[in-house]
């Protein structure tokens, strides 16, 4: 078996609200998916996951599935919620990879049933070989979701420079401001009247992206695949591929396929796959008290220790305009929000309405919501993908 596992420990699956729709593999870390990036580190193509088992029917284009049986000895197992630097390389004869003081990556030392891993508990180290060569490596560990954030502008930092050729591109007439690299793929379209301000880093436009008039893009900054930036300021953000963002990002991650197209606020927050903030949508990330910010997760509310903290949004959530969400906000997959302004700091996945009034969003109903949106972008909701999210309706977690 050649290529890697992507293995999602405990923690790995309590990086919610997105953990219930996704393996963490799956999840934007730094301007690529976590899977893209240990692609990229060991030279190798991820052959599988293994995750909670309500994501069994998990599918996305280039995601890999569900792994099942036996992981001969030899094969190459990571920590899905570890993600490298990009500009490590890892040799081909590498038995374990070690990020800070802990194990990220091993090389199986024997056959491995993929049930030993089901639960999440076993431990890289046990199943690893217990000679050969070790690597040490930069990277970022995710403890909570909230990580995403925290590590995101000193990601940004690293990966913007190493997604930049070594004959960066810039169209004739770009106005660019400051030093750091900028680099603008070829296929990219940048219309008149766009600032480039690469002051504090570098920023990144990536294939077939659409930056439109009166955007000002802040570096450290990625822009990705075919997605669109209609105009506002967009700082330390990575845009995920076929995206379209509007207005003020500021340290934000948008992991894709997802719809931001009007003025609001969104900043030190995630914006999950499928998501559509609708007019107005605007996130609180500072505190009144300019103190540290509590969030949400599966075992209580927690102190993140982080003094800037938005919201949270899962997989296919919908807000209503004029929606305001508050520090620390966390909105569960699936969730359909409008009325009230301020919903809640916590909603449940799948929750339909206001504050005042939550309904379970039927799965029959949500689906066929899911499914006109992806059609919208000219995809369509698989088979698979819909027995995912079927699962994950039962499986849903309340507050």
């Amino acid at each position: 078996m050649s290529g890697f596992v992507l293995y999602d420990d405990a923690i790995a699956r309590t990086l919610e609200p997105f953990a219930l729709t996704r393996p963490a593999g799956e999840l934007r870390a730094g301007s690529r998916l976590i899977r893209e990036r240990w692609a990229q580190v060991l030279g190798l193509e991820a052959i599988g996951f293994v995750g909670a088992a309500h994501l069994a029917r998990f599918e996305e284009p280039g995601a890999p599935n569900a792994i099942t049986g036996v992981l001969p000895a030899g094969t190459v197992v990571v920590h899905a919620r570890c993600a490298p630097a990009l500009t490590v390389r890892v040799a081909s004869g590498t038995t374990m990879v070690m990020i800070g003081n802990r194990i990220a990556a091993v090389r199986l030392a024997a056959d491995t049933p993929v049930t030993a891993l089901a639960d999440g508990t076993a431990s890289l180290e046990s199943l690893g070989t217990r000679t050969g060569v070790m690597a040490r490596a930069e990277g970022w560990w995710l403890d909570a979701a909230w990580d995403l954030i925290r590590h995101l502008p000193e990601m940004l930092a690293a990966d913007t420079v190493a997604e930049i050729p070594s004959a960066p591109h810039r169209p004739v007439g770009l106005t660019v401001l400051g030093t750091h690299p900028v680099h603008v793929d070829p296929s990219a379209t940048i219309e008149p009247m766009v600032l480039i301000d690469a002051t504090a880093g570098a920023v990144v436009v990536q294939r077939g992206a659409l930056v439109q008039a009166f955007t000002r893009l802040v570096g450290p900054c990625v822009i990705g695949e075919d997605a669109i930036v209609a105009g506002g300021r967009v700082a330390c953000c990575s845009i995920g591929e076929r995206s379209k963002v509007h207005g003020e990002l500021s340290v934000a991650i948008v992991i894709g396929h997802a719809n931001k197209g009007h003025d609001g606020f969104v900043g030190h927050s995630v914006i999950g796959r499928w998501a559509n903030l609708g007019a107005g949508t605007i996130t609180s990330n500072l505190k009144n008290s300019y103190g540290t910010v509590s969030c949400w997760s599966p075992s209580g509310m927690r102190d993140t220790g982080m003094q800037f903290l938005g919201s949270l949004i899962g997989d296919h959530v919908k807000t209503g305009i004029g929606t305001r969400l508050t520090t620390g906000g966390v909105i569960g997959a699936g969730a359909n929000c409008f009325g009230t302004p301020m919903p809640a700091k916590v909603v449940a996945p799948f929750a339909w309405g206001e504050a005042s009034h939550w309904e379970l969003f039927a799965l029959d109903k949500f689906l066929l919501v899911a499914e006109r949106m992806m059609q919208r972008r000219g995809r369509t909701l698989s088979a698979e993908m819909r027995d995912c999210l079927a699962a994950a309706h039962a499986a849903r977690w309340s507050v």
